[in-house]
């Protein structure tokens, strides 16, 4: 008989083919994540034309599932803590493919804004799930790298939903782009059930320690554990509310700086991925072109996830998104000036990894930062509050727009926000007091 530490086992495992099944699964719950939320840029231009909507209206619309995804991260975090990841997750994809679908079939603005609503508390709340299961089970010296191409597919089904805007919008109209959604649910729903593991730490505080024991077998083959072993877990509970947790031991100041990073980075994205289609219509682009900006985006924000993370596994993570923030400022600002074609795609490429590719990365640095047992409550509430500035972006963009200012006043507003975010991400640094967490100092 032995005692096991169960995180020393998963830090020090070898990537394995345990390790590939779980990042393929949380990857291609993201695409399918990714494209329900993409889709609502996609079609814009097409809704505002058929339902006769100004900017502010439809940047109204678009934040309906934003202000679901807010609750969602709010309520699926701490309740996966609870009820075991696997159900959270479960729960989550069955309620943003379910509604997105029920999207197509919608006929005013009114029904199509609550089912947007209903479809972003699953995808709000699938999010931090997917990324704590992945850094939990992630070996520790490429933990960084494979959280940020596992959350890469979200920027996948961001690509697949402005490819298949491209092809099906002049062909089957936009009701076809959420019907679409129809075919993951079928598909993939019960094969998550089946094959996608829970939370060894969840298991372990249930109780459930041969069912732990099985999946650690797994992760560490050549380990020969014994039915005697005792298993430890030093993470795998906490003592009084989680919530209250992200404050206490020195992370309250940590704990704002994520938060203002979060919420400042997601303004950029979905105002981006909200408006910028719109924009260069209105520039003089045709949709077609102008859906590819959106795909650049996302294939930009492929590469700033993966190398972003790969830099951040050998050096810093939260100095390699102060970098990315301030890039992320100087790129979006570039995009309302008058460049050659090249230029500007490698612009918006720039722009992508630098802000959908830093919240992916923000996603593995605050998984990295809090504890176990508060690791889903953690990337929740950051999530969460983040949403607020998912939030703002849309309607900040109908603003603009509605007021018919000039391109560069507009790229320049949601510019701002990078830098305010690098300063966030500089505070985070600065503070070197130790936390009693996985810290990142």
């Amino acid at each position: 008989m032995q005692t096991i530490d169960v995180n020393r086992l998963i830090d020090e495992a070898r990537f394995n083919r345990f390790h590939w099944m779980v990042l393929c699964w949380c990857a291609l719950l993201l695409i399918f994540d990714g494209y329900d939320l993409f889709i609502y840029g996609v079609v814009l231009p097409v809704l505002m034309k058929t339902w006769g909507l100004t900017p502010l209206e439809a940047g109204a619309l678009g934040s309906y599932a934003l202000f679901g995804m807010m609750f969602g991260a709010l309520f699926f975090g701490p309740l996966a803590d609870k009820i075991g990841r696997k159900k959270g997750i479960a729960i989550c994809f069955l309620l943003f493919s379910g509604f997105t679908v029920l999207n197509g079939f919608t006929r005013t603005p009114t029904e199509f804004g609550i089912c947007r609503f209903l479809a972003g508390l699953g995808i709000g709340g699938l999010m931090p799930n997917v990324v704590a299961l992945m850094n939990e089970y992630a070996p520790k010296k490429i933990r960084s790298t494979l959280v940020a191409i596992m959350f890469s597919g979200y920027s996948l089904g961001g690509m697949l939903s402005a490819g298949l805007g491209i092809y099906m919008l002049p062909r089957f109209g936009w009701e076809a782009m959420f019907q679409a959604a129809a075919v993951p649910l079928l598909l993939l729903l019960p094969l998550i059930l089946w094959f996608l593991p829970e939370s060894v730490g969840y298991l372990l505080r249930q109780g459930r320690t041969e069912q732990a024991r099985a999946i650690l077998r797994r992760i560490d083959p050549d380990r020969l554990l014994t039915d005697d072993d005792l298993l430890e877990m030093a993470e795998a509970k906490s003592e009084g509310a989680p919530v209250l947790q992200l404050f206490r031991e020195g992370r309250a100041l940590r704990t704002l700086s994520i938060w203002v990073a979060f919420f400042c980075c997601l303004l950029m994205v979905y105002a981006l991925s909200s408006w910028l289609p719109k924009m260069m219509a209105s520039a003089g682009y045709s949709l077609g072109s102008s859906l590819s900006f959106l795909l650049v985006l996302n294939f930009g924000a492929v590469f700033g996830a993966i190398g972003g993370g790969w830099l951040g596994d050998r050096l810093n993570l939260p100095k390699v998104l102060v970098a990315f923030f301030s890039v992320a400022a100087l790129s979006i600002g570039l995009l309302g000036f008058k460049t050659p074609t090249p230029v500007l795609y490698g612009l918006i490429a720039i722009a992508g990894a630098t802000t959908i590719g830093s919240q992916i990365l923000l996603y593995a640095c605050t998984a990295q930062f809090y504890a176990m047992a508060i690791r889903s409550t953690g990337l929740g509430w950051a999530s969460g509050i983040g949403r607020n500035g998912a939030i703002v972006g849309p309607l900040l963009g109908g603003a603009l727009v509605g007021m018919s200012l000039p391109l560069q006043v507009n790229f320049i507003a949601f510019a701002i926000p990078g830098l305010v975010a690098a300063i966030a991400m500089t505070l985070f640094c600065a503070h070197r007091q130790a936390t009693g967490a996985a810290a990142l100092a």
